[in-house]
């Protein structure tokens, strides 16, 4: 057969049309086919309707070297792929006594009776290769059709099943015939927007088709993926080292907190443990956000030392030692209130750097001087005490200025 070089994702299922269940399967197969240097260009949904899976599978096998089906290989009357998949090549389904025998094992394991209609999940087009499955019954098949050129595998649908099988049986078939592998490394970028970025690096990503460069935009920060195609991973990391190399020397550099890093959180856990240094989280608008990012790095315990949540004034005063001349003076939302906080926690804890935030998350109890969007992060540690200001949007949600709150701390935690 033919080396493969494009793919097209074909899921079957009334329940995805229907938005009953979200399709996961097409972006797992996608980002599985890019590392193996297979270009995606389509990727389609069809319901459990025979006759409008022939058409999708007419027009892909026009466009394509290989067709990935996901779904419709279970045991119902609806479930019609493999029948649909063979009858499009001519070919007979025929029963094989192996996967009949893997699926009683599975039933008698499981302590259940498998039902007469399960045994028509051992019928395999002729000629074709069978996946076993060992987290279900339905089996994934490949036919390699010589006429056409084109290869069809057929995967079964609970993502439970289908990326366990993908990666033990099916990926390892799919690299023996790829001409080239894909290689993608990521920079992290916090504090400068995507349009920015883009206006930075516009001369470089211009001219870049291998390693390419793409940029992607969550709350706050960027991820730059930096893609390379060689004819083996060795080759298509060096390239992507070069082009991030190239990236550094730019602007960007100022706002990078780590290549191909987690999260903002991952990165600064990991930094406290190899300084050993400890940190304690106040929290007033963000309502034990950080706290929760932070306790989500495995490893954190050994350097996050908790939190206080102290979202009225009196918990300001009686938890974190902000005082009472303060609050009434400069208020809750303040750079005075912020810093305290900080300081705070930092001893109360007795961390070696205090984190907090106070802000105005919204929809409502904002004023002219203190807009919904305005935040105030304390930093208290070995180097002083201060505090800095961030003015979010008003137009916001209230979710993602907090989210927004959350990430600037972390970032102003890491760079301290």
């Amino acid at each position: 057969m033919k080396k493969i070089n494009s793919a097209e994702i074909l899921c079957v299922g009334t329940e995805l049309l229907l938005g009953d269940i979200v399709n996961t399967n097409a972006a797992f197969l996608s980002r599985e086919l890019a590392a193996l240097g297979i270009s995606v260009y389509h990727q389609s949904v069809v319901g459990d309707n025979p006759e409008r899976l022939r058409v999708a599978l007419e027009e892909s096998a026009a466009r394509c070297d290989l067709i990935i089906t996901s779904g419709g290989l279970g045991p119902t009357y609806d479930d019609l792929t493999k029948e649909t998949v063979a009858g499009f090549f001519g070919r007979k389904l025929i029963r094989d006594d192996k996967v009949m025998e893997q699926i009683k094992t599975f039933f008698a394991e499981m302590g259940r009776t498998m039902t007469k209609n399960n045994e028509k999940q051992a019928d395999v087009p002729e000629g074709a290769t069978v996946f076993e499955n060992k987290s279900g019954t339905a089996p994934g098949i490949c036919i390699e059709d010589e006429e056409s050129g084109v290869t069809v595998v057929m995967l079964p649908g609970p993502p439970r099943e289908l990326e366990p099988l993908y990666r033990e049986k099916v990926r390892p078939y799919l690299e023996k015939r790829c001409e080239s592998v894909l290689v993608s490394k990521n920079i992290n970028i916090f504090g400068i927007g995507e349009s920015a970025v883009e206006n930075i690096l516009r001369p470089i990503m211009e001219k870049a088709s291998n390693p390419t460069v793409a940029p992607y935009c969550a709350p706050g920060e960027v991820r730059l993926r930096v893609t390379a195609k060689a004819e083996n991973k060795d080759i298509a990391r060096s390239m992507c080292d070069e082009m991030i190399e190239k990236i550094m020397k730019t602007e960007v550099r100022d706002g990078v907190y780590g290549i191909d890093a987690d999260s903002i959180e991952d990165v600064l856990i990991k930094k406290l443990i190899n300084e050993g240094r400890t940190v304690a989280t106040a929290e007033s608008c963000t309502g034990g956000l950080i706290a929760k990012r932070l306790t989500d790095v495995p490893g954190a315990s050994s350097v996050y030392l908790g939190s206080c949540v102290t979202y009225a004034n009196s918990a300001k005063e009686a938890l974190v030692g902000v005082k009472h001349e303060t609050l009434e003076k400069y208020g809750a939302v303040s750079e005075q209130t912020a810093t305290e906080m900080a300081r705070g926690v930092k001893k109360a804890l007795g961390a070696d750097i205090g984190i907090s935030t106070t802000g105005i998350a919204g929809p409502g109890g904002g004023t002219p001087e203190k807009p919904v969007g305005t935040v105030w992060v304390g930093i208290s540690s070995e180097k002083g005490d201060r505090a800095v200001l961030l003015r979010l949007s008003p137009r916001r949600e209230r979710s993602y200025l907090r989210t927004l709150a959350a990430s600037n701390a972390l970032y102003i935690a890491l760079k301290e």
